[in-house]
């Protein structure tokens, strides 16, 4: 029998220009960020604040990457990606991880710098506006960005939006590194904070990177979606068994392949039905998704993923 196929919808224009505004804001809020950041710096050479002037500045490059990774993601299939460009936002959440990785290897030399060479900070007062500004900018950006996500299901503004939820803790600890900075002469303090920033930052790239690689290298979906999906599969009254189910993630596209084991006594436009029917079920439960559905006759026999797989994995457990 031929297969049958549904793809999911087109991504609506609204959604295309919520994600494109998005990568707008963050790059206005991380250039403004910057200026500011800087401008502190300069006043108090405090090193709390030259680590999240280096973050801000990775955020503006991970910020322009995202930008360049959902304007590509969003073009449509062409001949040579009929999948879709869906991945180029898992590469800019790549891209986002290296930039915060790095400026964290940075701010570590400099904090570690600083405790050798101890600096008093100078005008901490300014330092603290600063970074109360930079609150108030990123959480309107994080409550933005969490919007066009839940809208779009887009990775790379997820993996920026991680980024900035980040940013929001390290602004406290920064600026409670100045407060007792000021308040104790404590020179080692703020070096101290500085190294703790760095930490997290590294705790926060990986998570980003492990997200994006999990996609590029087309891991499953997880187990209870496939359960999910296995479960609308049965639940139609027509289906006798499925097998060689297959999903991936790609950016915000879901894709679901599967064989739909159907009575063989079926004509070609019964069992056309009965798989459009399945495909609104699962289209229903995963409106992100491209559903693909392969229909054999049930109980034929035939060379399956589905036993190579537990093959390799007896041959895994025997070594």
């Amino acid at each position: 029998m031929a297969d049958s196929k549904r793809d999911r919808a087109e991504p609506v224009d609204h959604d295309g220009a919520l994600r494109r505004r998005a990568t707008y804001a963050s790059v206005a809020v991380a250039a403004t960020l910057i200026v500011a950041k800087l401008t502190a710096y300069l006043f108090t050479e405090s090193v709390s604040i030259l680590s999240s002037l280096i973050d801000s500045s990775s955020d503006l490059l991970a910020s322009l990457v995202t930008l360049l990774g959902v304007r590509v993601a969003l073009r449509p299939p062409d001949r040579s990606h009929r999948y879709g460009h869906g991945k180029a936002e898992s590469l800019a959440a790549l891209a986002q991880a290296a930039f915060v990785t790095g400026s964290a290897v940075f701010l570590s030399y400099e904090a570690i710098n600083r405790l050798i060479n101890p600096q008093q900070i100078q005008e901490g007062l300014a330092g603290i506006a600063v970074m109360i500004l930079s609150i108030f900018l990123t959480v309107g950006l994080v409550a933005y960005q969490r919007h066009v996500i839940r809208r779009t299901g887009s990775m790379a503004i997820g993996a920026d939006s991680l980024h900035y939820s980040g940013d929001l803790f390290m602004n406290l600890a920064v600026i409670a590194a100045l407060v007792i900075t000021n308040a104790t002469g404590v020179g080692s303090v703020d070096p101290i904070f500085a190294l703790g920033i760095a930490a997290f930052l590294v705790f926060g790239a990986t998570r980003i990177a492990k997200g994006s690689l999990d996609t590029l290298m087309d891991r499953e979906l997880p187990h209870a979606d496939r359960k999910r999906i296995r479960d609308i599969v049965m639940a139609h009254p027509a289906t006798r068994d499925m097998h060689d189910l297959r999903t991936r993630n790609a950016g915000s596209i879901v894709f679901i392949e599967l064989h739909l084991e159907l009575d063989s006594h079926l004509t070609l436009a019964a069992a056309h039905d009965i798989t459009d029917a399945v495909e609104a079920q699962l289209m229903e439960a995963f409106p992100q998704a491209e559903v693909l559905v392969h229909q054999e006759p049930y109980g034929l026999s035939d060379e399956r993923l589905d036993t190579r797989i537990a093959e390799a994995g007896r041959l895994r457990r025997g070594l």
